[in-house]
């Protein structure tokens, strides 16, 4: 019943929906500090590289591929055109902001935030950091559904759903991640999962923003696909991999992105 009613809606609406669950699943990483003060610093590592590995598998699955199959049905270019260069687009875009937008990565002293300098409390760099990853995600599934709009024999609604999950599925470390740090340096647990969840409101806003544009500009969507991709694998490499190896536990954090890549994987074949 309720997957009837949510297949007849329109697919920004579907998208919005879709990332507001993901956006849910970021407050629920956050509130595990309702539960612990702290979170061991090994486990931290771990979760963040199953973000890493979802994010990877998710890149290929649901975004690169169709983008690659999607150009060769509905474009003259060589298919791996569109893929190619809204991939680097994705990246340069994600560079850019990391340059520009203030913000400070788990594990490192506040002297060493990234982006146009600022007076900005720890708390809300720590924010601005997760919310970076949250940008091309929140694209990425707007894309998919938008994509189902298009009518491409090789979007469906199934994969679009598979890929939510997995985002979702990888955001409860990501809200975790930034209410733990904070709630170890003392801030109250309300205000520690406030700022945790806050980090994922950015997502409903993307996903909006990413269906709209393949909906009414239907030749950009190969592109739009492989952009978003571009910019969660910019995410892994610039800062999921390096953050979850600070502690050198790498065997942790390698597993971890081991299992995040096989959960993706399972959940985009099984169902998309």
């Amino acid at each position: 019943m309720i997957m009837e009613w949510f297949t007849a809606l329109n697919p920004i609406w579907q998208a919005f929906l879709a990332t507001c669950f993901t956006w849910f699943v970021t407050a629920l990483g956050a509130s595990v500090i309702f539960i612990f003060k702290d979170v061991n610093r090994r486990v931290l590592d771990g979760m963040l590289g199953f973000a890493a590995g979802v994010m990877i598998a998710a890149s290929f699955w649901s975004l690169l591929a169709p983008s690659i199959e999607m150009a060769g049905e509905s474009t003259s270019l060589p298919n791996w055109f569109p893929a190619t260069v809204g991939f680097l687009l994705g990246g340069l875009f994600l560079w850019g902001m990391d340059k520009v937008l203030p913000h400070l990565h788990i594990g490192f002293d506040i002297k060493e935030a990234e982006g146009i300098k600022t007076n900005w409390q720890r708390s809300i760099l720590l924010v601005m950091a997760i919310t970076l990853h949250n940008i091309p995600e929140g694209l990425a599934v707007g894309v998919a559904f938008g994509a189902i709009h298009a009518g491409l024999p090789s979007a469906s609604l199934a994969g679009a759903v598979a890929l939510a999950i997995g985002i979702g599925i990888q955001n409860f470390p990501e809200g975790t991640s930034v209410a733990a740090p904070l709630r170890r340096a003392g801030m109250s647990r309300l205000k520690s999962f406030w700022y945790g969840q806050l980090s994922g409101v950015v997502e409903p806003i993307a996903g909006v923003l990413g269906a709209a544009a393949v909906i009414y500009i239907k030749p950009a969507l190969p592109y739009a696909l492989a952009f978003a991709a571009g910019a969660m694998i910019y995410v892994v490499l610039e800062e999921l991999i390096p953050e979850s190896q600070l502690e050198k536990d790498i065997h942790i954090a390698t597993g971890g992105a081991m299992l995040g890549f096989t959960i993706m994987m399972i959940l985009d074949v099984a169902l998309g």
